[in-house]
């Protein structure tokens, strides 16, 4: 890991590279500096138009095509939706138990008769935030995404500006969202595979409980029939049940769009997260998915480097009540290579230093790169260790005489 600058340029502002090797093993087996060497990736064949996948513990995107490509993605639109929810929830902006009632407005756009997805509200009925959470992931409800858009913000363009807002803060920089069901909108809302491989990825380190409750429900049972016998609906997810360790995400499907899925499964605590789209039928698209999960899994292996919890170094703040905070890996860090490798790996944490307060706790404030010998760079974000407040005159003398000193 020599050779390392210790402080780049980027865009006018400091990006800090600094070497890390105390938490770190023996970068190869000699403990020398590894050298470049060739690397066989795995093999994998397919003819669908969009594929992406990624292994989210190590950030290694695994198989990539057209994943740039701007396309509709139908009701996959609704995990930006439920972002969204969840984010509010968990900064106590809004509760699980909020009830939303059906307006007549809403019900007559939303209701099955349009051939949308429902999980079948009714004018007048009271709805709790989270039953319809649940109805939007499980069976994929319009009326549900609707009714907690126009609950929320009072209308579904409001929450839809809210949506694109949020979607620009967590890095999905191709992205723009129309409605917040994915409902076809004359060619509004588009994506693309990295910016939904971006929110699967942000939606489960933000919100790890909100992705536990909602996104594996079997099936959900809500409403009755015309002859009061309950409504029970599947979930949609075509390899929930059928796919060992397959815990999210949705499906999408429109004339426009084809079938698509956007999936994640865990196993031996390695979590991948994909992306098929344009895909002919529903078969197609449960087969592909199964079959890029099982080679992700079965090809590849994640091998730790760093456990969670671990100081990787100090960054400086600036004007804060403390110089510096540390970061810290929030989950165990692992890198990520084919079946066998025998080769090392480099490692730096980077970030834009200083930081400005306040930082808070848990906040990503860099990033570990690690780049094993003959494949691209994979990348960890790193959090706050702690808050650092805004500081007044006297710490901002003190952070200047931690900055001469290094004490």
């Amino acid at each position: 890991m020599s050779g390392l600058p210790s402080v780049l340029k980027s865009g006018g502002a400091l990006l800090a590279a600094l070497a890390v090797a105390a938490a770190l093993p023996a970068v190869s087996a000699s403990g020398d500096a590894p050298k470049a060497v060739a690397v066989s990736r795995p093999l994998y064949v397919t003819g669908a138009p969009i594929v992406m996948l990624k292994d989210l513990d190590s950030g290694a995107i695994l198989f990539s095509r057209g994943a740039d490509k701007r396309f509709a993605p139908a009701s996959m639109a609704k995990v930006m939706a439920a972002y969204v929810v969840l984010d509010l929830l968990d900064r106590g902006d809004l509760s699980r138990d909020k009830q939303f009632t059906m307006t007549e407005a809403v019900w007559k756009k939303w209701n099955r008769s349009n051939g949308g997805s429902s999980m079948f509200l009714r004018v007048g009925e009271k709805v709790s935030v989270d039953e319809l959470l649940k109805g939007l992931i499980t069976v994929s409800g319009n009326d549900a995404a609707a009714l907690l858009a126009v609950g929320i913000d009072g209308s579904e363009e409001a929450f839809v500006k809210r949506m694109n807002r949020i979607a620009s803060d967590i890095g999905m920089t191709s992205s723009r969202f129309g409605t917040p069901s994915g409902w076809p909108d004359g060619g509004v809302t588009k994506v693309s595979a990295a910016d939904l491989i971006t929110l699967a990825d942000r939606l489960i380190r933000d919100h790890p409980d909100g992705y536990a409750r909602y996104f594996a429900i079997p099936s959900l049972r809500h409403g009755k029939a015309p002859d009061g016998t309950p409504i029970v609906q599947p979930n949609r997810n075509p390899i929930l049940g059928s796919f060992a360790g397959a815990d999210g995400l949705k499906t999408g499907h429109t004339a426009e769009a084809g079938y698509c899925f956007l999936g994640s499964a865990k196993r031996g605590g390695r979590r991948l997260v994909m992306v098929v789209a344009g895909m002919g039928s529903e078969k197609a698209r449960r087969d592909e998915a199964i079959r890029l999960m099982r080679w992700g899994f079965e090809q590849w292996e994640a091998r730790e480097l760093v456990p969670a919890g671990v100081s990787l170094g100090r960054i400086d703040v600036g004007e804060g009540q403390a110089p510096a905070v540390a970061a810290e890996t929030g989950t165990s860090v692992r890198m990520t290579v084919p079946r066998g490798y025998a080769g090392g790996y480099r490692a730096v944490m980077r970030t834009h230093a200083p930081l400005s307060a306040p930082v808070a706790r848990g906040a990503r404030i860099a990033e570990l790169v690690i780049a094993p010998d003959g494949l691209p760079p994979q990348r960890t974000p790193l959090l706050a260790a702690a808050d650092v407040a805004e500081g007044g005159w006297w710490s901002r003398a003190r952070t200047g005489f931690y900055r001469l000193t290094g004490r």
